[in-house]
């Protein structure tokens, strides 16, 4: 913020001689603004209640003065009951489908938008404590498909929840995971431990290849990241290489979600305090540009805080990130709901 100062006289009358007014105008206030207010005054008085008044007004019609808050728009308890709660659904559920012991979910999403970070975050808040994983899925050459167990507390078994992590989706700029690639993985075609690389695509000879994949072979839900500091500067091809993708996983039948990361980047107030996420009206601006690149209703995105630099756990964080893993869920018991043979009781 500048200071500005104004020389100005006044004449004979009443010996005011000369004057000089030291300003720090807001940063939004213009020098004509200021030049206005004083050009117009006939005495000292004046000018300082007039540039008061003035400066007061665009103070509070100023975009940077502006709150980004708003009334609360997704209701969540920001509690240690809530969390505690949270994570017994997650660490005790069970899918619903006899077949199958384990719900799988395929995390997808442009290289580095904080898959591997969030698979990461969901295991410290079991864990109770950070524990950050090697970066993974960065390179754009090649990646192996890993997949990660949920954990409940020590000493307790483990949950029924996979996540998988793959390569990342090429932008137009890097090269990423192939359509062809990533459908294979949602029908089950791909074994563990399978090494992605874009010029050897998966094939019937590939080794370890399932050939009649059962339904716990199966992806049960696509969870998409994108990366909220990014959404709006994301190649145009992007846009449609999510949305063929998002079409030809809805024609196998599985239902989609979207993550929402490094929400902290795009809007200070949740920076400064995660339980801020949903009366933020940046961020639900961004869900709506999310929605557009993907394609998708808002009601299927949830915003996240992974954790990265931070050294101790965050009740609201875990909150969020518990929260989001049990909106993921509830899409994968639809899919059990759609692929279980309903049974009538013979006569």
């Amino acid at each position: 913020m500048h200071e500005i100062v104004f020389p100005i006289s006044f004449g004979g009358f009443g010996g005011f001689g000369h004057n000089t007014f030291t300003i720090e105008p807001d940063e939004a206030t213009s020098v004509q603004t200021l030049f206005s207010i004083a050009g117009g005054a006939r005495d000292h008085t004046r000018i300082a209640k007039n540039l008061s008044t003035r400066m007061s007004m665009e103070k509070k019609t100023s975009p940077a003065a502006q709150s980004n808050l708003e009334p609360q728009w997704r209701n969540v308890e920001w509690t240690d009951e809530q969390k505690t709660s949270l994570m017994k659904t997650v660490s005790s559920y069970r899918p619903t489908c006899e077949d199958v012991t384990q719900a799988r979910i395929l995390l997808l999403g442009p290289i580095s938008s904080g898959k591997s970070s969030f698979i990461s975050s969901v295991q410290s808040v079991f864990n109770g404590r950070v524990t950050n994983r090697a970066m993974v899925g960065s390179s754009s050459t090649s990646f192996t498909k890993k997949s990660f167990n949920i954990c409940g507390k020590k000493g307790e078994d483990p949950s029924e929840l996979v996540l998988c992590d793959i390569m990342g989706l090429g932008d137009g700029e890097k090269i990423g995971a192939t359509l062809h690639d990533i459908l294979s993985v949602v029908k089950g075609h791909v074994p563990e431990g399978h090494k992605f690389s874009p010029d050897q695509p998966v094939r019937s000879e590939t080794m370890g290849y399932v050939k009649r994949p059962s339904q716990k072979d199966k992806i049960h839900c696509v969870a998409f990241v994108v990366d909220a500091s990014k959404v709006l500067t994301y190649p145009k091809g992007l846009k449609t290489t999510l949305q063929q993708l998002r079409e030809h996983i809805s024609d196998l039948g599985v239902h989609q979600v979207a993550l929402l990361t490094h929400i902290d980047q795009i809007c200070r107030e949740t920076a400064k305090d995660v339980s801020q996420v949903y009366k933020s009206r940046i961020i639900r601006d961004m869900m709506g540009k999310a929605g557009a690149l993907l394609g998708m209703s808002t009601s299927y995105i949830v915003p996240v805080k992974n954790y990265s630099s931070e050294l101790d756990l965050d009740v609201n964080t875990d909150v969020l990130l518990l929260s989001a893993v049990d909106h993921i869920l509830q899409y994968a018991d639809l899919y059990f709901q759609d692929n279980t043979p309903q049974y009538t009781e013979s006569l």
